[in-house]
């Protein structure tokens, strides 16, 4: 079920969603114990021992661990400090095995992090990670780079389930859980992992896992306030084993709240979280996964660059409502709603055999709402003029509105691999199948003197037509399979791995305007995707690895496919690209790993791409509306080095520091629409040179603190490197006591979170690319107009405290 916001009254709005979310976390409880007691009174089983070792090995960068080796110890909540010694510089240097370049971070560190920021920035000082943080909680999309690629070149899994937008490709990590529940997120810089469910990552993964339902019954309470009215509730219950059923469950709520930190408006942002688990034997278990969100948010206003540089933070929508304009902050907000569920599924066969199947579903839904104006008489829908709109007559000029884009979408689909092991080889045979739906367009409600409006006035028509700039239906078909052989040799100290999937993509988008040429256009895909993989064990403790990858990124959206307008003109405010063909990556990496009292790791990496595609996006003149432009921008090449290194506690110390050096070129000379671009040898926009950060932890038990300082080179937002935004440092402290228990079951603790404690002004990320900053003639002589890049402004100095407890 998908729930549409669609109230202006948020006071009694409020009040009823947190108590239909009251009654939906209670009715769950006692859903997930009947169930239980039911389940437990037909089994006649033992319950089965759990391991506590966590095992990260082999080249599968995105699966869930399996029962009968990577699911976590029971243990009282996440806050046992104990289990933190283990993790190298303060959970930011997990071990790992793999032959490909991954970093990963841990329960011991994410718990120190400030509660309402998003998974993407849980991230941020892992190497080659850029994650542009707009504010210290977000609801929606977020802008990101890992080795130059942006977030839409990158895969996001969750519990082994594909969480970007099925069709722009926007990360939906802070939708999908709480930072509370999360276990570790891993990121796979180089190369996707071949059985991965994914058709937009080019060589970088974001691999999300849950926290386990604990044996015991028990739970967990968070509250935290701060500045910007910053303000988050978290509460989460676990079962415990009910009965003697082997299963268990848990189920969360939390409501997270701020102000936006420049400009008027408001954040709000309702989640809960669940999980369901069954373990039929040793080694094989099955969970119900289930995620649920609401929210609301004002949108913040992404500059240019003279924007920046003349207003710098107090840039952003407009605080008062003057007759006519579309830059008011009330009539600018996105309202995200999503339900996420999946069934994991794992079972040991016999004879070396293993099966994981993963059915999953996905409901996204808006609107997404922008300030705009619309001609009264003589403006288009689609390539067809109006005489004016209707109960408009004898009336001239543009009348301000409200530009409701209502979306709907869904993506469904399942994963299965059969795996079969023997003492020197492991075979896999998987298949993946996905069907996804997007449906969108526009409303325009008329504003009010005082630029008000609701849904009881009827939205504009002319001629009875609904007056809007698309109204698109896109369709979209994913079957995959491959094979993927591991052989181990000389004692178990190299590891040889080659496998190869074959993808099979349909996508069909229609524009249902008058005059839109195509009405109807997609394209089907067939991309082979090799890859080999090596590592060899020198020691115990030293481990070089090499592979060879490939990769595939399908068009992003359904702007590739059909126009879109603007209510002003009959030409497309966006045309289709030339070029259809997917994105394909090629990569190339040696690694080595030292694992000891100081861990470290390095990798050298090469790629290309063909077919680059960049997703951009843009303001439509005189309106607040926001536009997908994709750029056909030909090859690209990139080549860099990247290490991290970590240490075990030292009296009660440890320490982190990662960093990259990245050169990109592009291929060819862009073509920019009225000519071609000399772009040929050029850096890629969005990919810094240099970029790092270092850590430093100390827990003793009863006081910990956590310290990040993170660094980004200056970055290019046009293809012809003529304007860029400089580098920049971020500092991060948080500080914190573990509270005394006085002998009951109950731990608290309370914590101190300082977010950019230097209180630095900066451009964190690039929102819109662009061809050129300054018109130009083109290499035939023709000239191309400037283009205006926009920026994602860095979040503002934030301190946040927060009081919690497991019991």
């Amino acid at each position: 079920m998908t729930i549409l916001t669609i109230g202006r009254d948020s006071t009694r709005h409020g009040r009823l969603r947190r108590h239909l979310l009251s009654s939906c976390i209670m009715m769950s409880c006692g859903i997930l114990m009947t169930t239980g007691h039911a389940l437990a009174a037909r089994s006649d089983q033992q319950p089965s021992p759990r391991k506590a070792k966590e095992v990260v090995s082999g080249s599968s960068a995105s699966h869930r661990p399996t029962t009968s080796q990577n699911k976590q110890p029971p243990q009282n909540e996440e806050l046992s400090v104990t289990a933190q010694h283990h993790n190298s510089g303060g959970g930011l240097l997990v071990r790992q095995t793999a032959p490909v370049s991954v970093s990963e971070v841990s329960r011991a560190y994410i718990s120190k992090q400030v509660p309402t920021v998003s998974p993407t920035q849980l991230i941020a000082s892992l190497p080659g990670v850029q994650a542009g943080n707009e504010g210290p909680l977000n609801t929606e999309t977020e802008t990101m780079h890992i080795r130059g690629l942006d977030q839409t070149q990158i895969g996001f899994l969750f519990e082994g389930v594909p969480v970007s937008d099925a069709f722009s490709y926007a990360p939906w990590a802070s939708s999908m859980v709480d930072n509370e529940n999360i276990a570790s997120v891993k990121v796979t810089q180089g190369s996707v992992d071949l059985s991965a469910p994914l058709y937009n990552a080019d060589g970088a993964i974001v691999s999300m896992q849950e926290i386990r339902p604990s044996d015991k019954f028990g739970g967990s309470v968070d509250f935290a306030g701060g500045t910007h009215s910053l303000q988050k509730q978290f509460i989460r219950l676990n079962s415990g084993e009910i009965g003697h059923s082997d299963v268990r469950a848990f189920a969360s709520f939390s409501h997270s709240a701020g102000n936006l930190w420049r400009g008027m408006g408001n954040i709000e942002r309702y989640h809960i979280d669940a999980n369901l688990e069954k373990r039929w034997s040793k080694n094989s278990s099955s969970d119900i996964v289930f995620g649920y969100t609401t929210s609301h948010q004002n949108i913040y206003r992404n500059p240019s660059l003279a924007q920046w540089n003349h207003y710098g933070t107090s840039f952003n929508y407009d605080g008062k409502y003057k007759a006519g304009d579309s830059n008011y902050y009330a009539i600018n907000e996105r309202f995200t709603n999503v339900v996420f569920g999946a069934i994991h599924n794992d079972f040991a066969l016999g004879n070396g055999l293993t099966l994981h199947v993963e059915p999953y579903t996905t409901f996204q839904s808006g609107p997404n709402n922008y300030g705009s104006t619309i001609p009264i008489s003589g403006g288009y829908i689609g390539t067809q003029q109006y005489d004016h709109l209707d109960g408009y007559t004898a009336q001239s000029g543009t009348v301000t509105v409200e530009s409701v884009h209502p979306w709907r979408q869904n993506t469904s689909g399942f994963t299965t691999n059969l795996n079969w092991k023997t003492k020197h080889n492991s075979l896999s045979v998987f298949y993946w199948y996905s069907y996804g739906g997007h449906t969108e367009y526009q409303d325009q409600y008329p504003l009010s003197a005082t630029g008000s409006w609701n849904y009881g006035e009827k939205y504009l028509t002319a001629n009875g037509m609904r007056v809007t700039g698309y109204q698109e239906n896109t369709r979209q078909q994913v079957n995959a399979i491959g094979i993927d052989d591991k052989v181990i040799l000389l004692g178990g100290r190299l590891v040889l791995d080659a496998g190869f999937k074959a993808s099979m993509a349909s996508v069909t988008s229609t524009e249902n305007l008058p005059g839109a040429s195509p009405y109807k256009a997609g394209k089907n895909y067939f991309e082979p995707t090799p890859q080999f993989l090596a590592s060899y064990n020198i020691t115990k403790s030293d481990q070089v690895y090499m592979n060879a990858t490939t990769s595939y990124r399908l068009p992003a959206g359904w702007s590739p496919y059909v126009q879109q307008f603007s209510m002003t003109s009959p030409k497309p405010s966006s045309q289709p690209t030339s070029n259809l063909n997917a994105e394909y990556f090629i990569g190339e990496e040696v690694g080595f790993r030292h694992n000891g009292p100081v861990n470290f790791s390095a990798a050298w990496f090469h790629y290309n791409l063909t077919n680059h595609q960049i997703s951009s996006s843009s303001y439509l003149p005189g309106t607040s509306v926001l536009i997908s432009t994709p750029i056909s921008a030909g090859g690209e090449e990139a080549w860099g080095f990247q290490g991290e290194i970590g240490t075990r506690p030292w009296h009660h110390i440890s320490a982190y520091a990662s960093g990259q050096y990245l050169n990109t070129t592009i291929g060819n000379n862009v073509n920019a629409g009225t000519d071609y671009l000399p772009t040929k040898g050029k850096e890629e926009p969005g990919s810094p040179k240099w970029s790092g950060a270092i850590g430093l932890t100390y827990d003793d038990g009863t006081y910990f603190s956590n310290f990040n300082l993170r660094y980004q080179g200056k970055q290019y937002s046009t293809l012809m490197n003529d304007q860029k935004i400089p580098g920049y440092f971020t500092a991060d402290l948080n500080i914190g006591r573990t509270l005394p228990s006085f002998h009951t079951h109950v731990h608290p603790r309370i914590m101190l979170n300082l977010v950019n404690m230097g209180g630095v002004n900066y451009l964190s990320s690039i929102n819109g690319f662009g061809m050129t900053a300054v018109t130009q003639k083109g290499l035939q002589g023709n000239t191309v107009h400037a283009s205006t890049p926009t920026y994602v402004v860095g979040s503002a100095f934030t301190a946040m405290v927060s009081l919690s407890a497991d019991f």
